[in-house]
């Protein structure tokens, strides 16, 4: 495995980051592109890039994957032996303001990454999903083996409409598929429009954070190192068809073509307080808490079942909540220079 060469998509973005950083340590040749839109500061975006190991096996290019020349192009040329696909629009209340760019960001784009494997022998291409997929289903734990049709934002019928388009090309053209249901990622060099950092911001500043629910919604908060250590692992664990699979009785996470879906989270939900109370101990400051009403597009609790991913690779995500939050903590005063 070492020496094949990776395209990681959205690799100055924050799971991007970390995973091409994790790639170059197990000695892959790592290609990272991305579009460094202003979605969010756009020096965060080049301050990940700079904490890169400085490596000759890292090639870096400013590309948007809605450019379908240029990535064609670059699928061309570079002869990758397997994608990540990371690049997309994030974020459920943002999605509810801007739905083009959900559209051409996720399908266009995601669909001109299919082109680029389809045509140039691609051993497998994984891709981000998102646990947002579940969207009113209550059955927990989620399991990929659940039918996901009844979405609750623009973004999770995106990441949704990855899955059916990957299924698509697994049949048609025998390109092996594996989609990744993450599960609210959060630690060092996190995104700025994510609670984590929000929160940490305003505490830091002495400004009060909004609290959705009243505090009461859970989520399988999932440290971004357990995220990229699945991620790396499933990279030689090429889909195969399921013989078995039934048409009566259809596997939404298998199918009789080379297609598998994972779910990648802490599988152990956590109340939104309980976050907070752990911040606020880390940062040993207390937070002025603004209750809110549940938002548009939100869901109460999220859970994964991670037996899928165990049985594959041997892993399950475990870091505490106290250790991840502790290093996002460490990295955000360190970054930005504050004294609490």
């Amino acid at each position: 495995m070492e020496n094949s060469k990776i395209l990681v998509t959205g690799a100055a973005g924050f799971v991007g980051f970390h995973l091409c950083d994790k790639l170059l340590k197990l000695d892959y040749q790592v290609f990272g592109i991305d579009n460094m839109n202003d979605y969010y500061d756009v020096n965060l975006k080049k301050a990940r890039l700079e904490a890169l190991p400085k490596k000759e096996s890292f090639q870096f290019i400013e590309i948007d994957l809605c450019d379908k020349k240029s990535i064609l192009d670059l699928f061309e040329s570079h002869k990758f032996d397997y994608v990540i696909n990371l690049a997309a629009q994030a974020g459920v209340r943002y999605s509810l303001t801007h739905p083009d760019e959900y559209i051409s960001n996720n399908v266009q784009g995601f669909l001109n990454v299919l082109e680029g494997c389809r045509y140039n022998a691609v051993k497998h291409l994984i891709y981000a999903s998102s646990s947002s997929v579940y969207g009113g289903n209550t059955t927990m734990p989620f399991s990929v083996h659940q039918n996901v049709d009844h979405p609750v934002s623009l973004y999770a019928a995106t990441k949704k409409s990855n899955e059916l388009m990957a299924h698509t090309y697994s049949h048609l053209f025998g390109l092996p598929t594996s989609g990744l249901r993450f599960f609210t990622v959060y630690g060092p060099y996190g995104r700025p429009d994510m609670a984590l950092f929000l929160f940490t911001k305003a505490i830091v500043e002495g400004k009060p954070i909004d609290v959705f629910n009243g505090g009461r919604m859970k989520r399988d908060f999932t440290y971004v190192e357990d995220i990229v250590e699945g991620i790396a692992r499933l990279i030689p664990v090429i889909p195969q068809a399921n013989d078995e699979w039934d048409k009566q009785n259809p596997d939404s996470a298998t199918s009789w073509a080379p297609y598998k879906l994972y779910n990648i989270g802490n599988n152990k939900p956590v109340e939104l307080m309980e976050y907070i109370t752990t911040l606020e101990d880390c940062l040993g400051k207390k937070a002025i808490k603004n209750l809110l009403p549940l938002q548009p597009g939100d869901v109460l609790e999220t859970y994964a079942d991670v037996q899928d991913l165990a049985d594959a690779v041997g892993f399950k995500p475990q870091t505490s909540l106290k250790y991840g939050i502790q290093k996002f903590v460490d990295w955000y005063i360190d970054y930005y220079k504050v004294k609490i």
